[in-house]
């Protein structure tokens, strides 16, 4: 294949859905952060106008990131993922701390946040490591390096700190599930997950006795099988002891502001006016939306300044408001169908660098799109993660940019046409 006719090979599909939601989330932006002091659409002045800018000079990242050989982030993708574990490590020297974080690099009034960079050369590290093994995750060996893989970079956002971030590392384990992964880690995880807020939201006894409960019965339906006691009695214990040391955690690792969120979360704490604002703001501008929504810059508690930060993380409250419930299935519907086509293209390529690669980029953004209006709808707590494309800030475009655009080309160059 001649390079000059690559671009034949695009898949154009989710070219145009990128397309879309970056146009979609400067017009949401553009309404969010609209103040009277504002001169027309290109105001650079204005948030919306730097959004513009980013957006301008993400074309030029979309250009050079095409431009470059497909094998280029196969053959040095280990020694990306060193110098972008490098860019964690300075934070600690050169960093600029916002709201207690260490997280960006200032240069002049220009910040980089290097861990929006890092999904994506994470994703091709550990796309690399699978390849380069040649055999699937069923062996504990290959776990071992996998798991290092995803913890080096997650230790290292953890301790800036930033919790939220970390989060994105659990995406992970979809494509190293599709690489032959056991099922029972994804069960683990999720089985923690449920545990950790039910000894949250009910007193531990209960839990402990559910627990109890839930094993009795199931030895019980199994009697006849001659089931391992000895094996039931360890889960049991190791599930007494996670849920005993939840309140341990819960009150020494997590920060305050943490706490508080679970606890509205969890109906534990009402504070309409201190740490729930922003939730409580949130979820009336989108029920504000109705059907067919206000209308583009006419949402009242848009215009009032009401939910703050919603130009950022808050940006899809904008959106339930002024283009109500259809233009938020919309939006859904579109990143619902660029995860869709990621997946069905990740599954056609060639190699396996290409496929893990490709479920690693699904399964990031699936993660960060179905958190964050999780979040912003209430649902969860608030954790600090963007919507891809939508939420304001250079790093995180440029991020999340670089990460679907290296698998647009991975895609032109190793897609298999059935």
């Amino acid at each position: 294949m001649s390079g000059g006719r690559t671009y034949l090979r695009f898949d154009w599909l989710i070219i145009f859905i990128y397309i879309a939601l970056v146009a979609m989330g400067w017009v949401n932006i553009y309404s969010a952060s609209l103040s009277d002091t504002a001169h027309g659409y290109f105001d650079f002045s204005q948030i919306y106008g730097k959004q513009m800018t980013w957006i301008a000079l993400s074309i030029l990242l979309i250009i050079f990131v095409l431009a470059i050989e497909a094998k280029f982030y196969e053959r040095f993708a280990s020694v990306i993922y060193i110098v972008s574990i490098a860019s964690l490590l300075g934070l600690f020297v050169f960093g600029r701390t916002i709201a207690g974080t260490t997280a960006w690099y200032d240069f002049g009034g220009f910040s980089i946040q290097p861990s929006e960079f890092v999904k994506a050369t994470t994703a091709l590290a550990l796309a690399k490591y699978v390849s380069d093994i040649q055999t699937n995750m069923h062996e504990f060996k290959y776990q071992i390096g996998a798991f290092l893989i995803l913890a080096i970079p997650s230790i290292l956002i953890l301790l800036q700190p930033d919790p939220g971030s970390v989060l994105v590392y659990a995406a992970f384990i979809f494509p190293l599930y599709r690489e032959g992964l056991h099922g029972s880690y994804l069960l683990l995880g999720l089985f923690a997950a449920i545990l950790f807020v039910a000894t949250l939201a009910f007193d531990p006894f209960w839990v402990i006795t559910g627990l109890v409960l839930i094993a009795g019965i199931i030895l019980f339906k199994n009697r006849k099988k001659r089931p391992n006691v000895l094996k039931y009695l360890f889960i049991v214990i190791a599930c007494v002891g996670f849920s005993l040391s939840v309140d341990y955690i819960f009150d020494n690792v997590f920060k305050q502001h943490h706490r508080d969120r679970f606890n509205i979360v969890l109906g534990k704490e009402v504070d309409a006016r201190g740490i729930g604002y922003n939730t409580h703001q949130s979820e009336i501008a989108i029920s504000n939306g109705g059907w067919l929504g206000k209308g583009w810059t006419q949402g009242t508690q848009t215009k009032g300044n009401f939910v703050p930060e919603q130009h950022t993380d808050y940006i899809f409250s904008t959106v339930g408001e002024e283009w109500g419930f259809v233009g938020s299935m919309i939006v859904i519907l579109l990143f619902m169908g660029l995860i869709t086509r990621i997946i069905y293209r990740a599954e056609k390529q060639k190699n396996q660098f290409g496929r893990v690669y490709g479920y690693s980029v699904a399964a990031i953004l699936f993660l960060h799109f179905f958190v964050n209006i999780g979040m912003v709808s209430g649902i969860f707590p608030t954790v600090g993660i963007p919507l891809p494309f939508f939420s304001y800030g250079g790093s995180a475009l440029w991020g999340f940019t670089l990460l679907l655009f290296i698998f647009v080309k991975l895609d032109a160059a190793n897609y298999h046409h059935s």
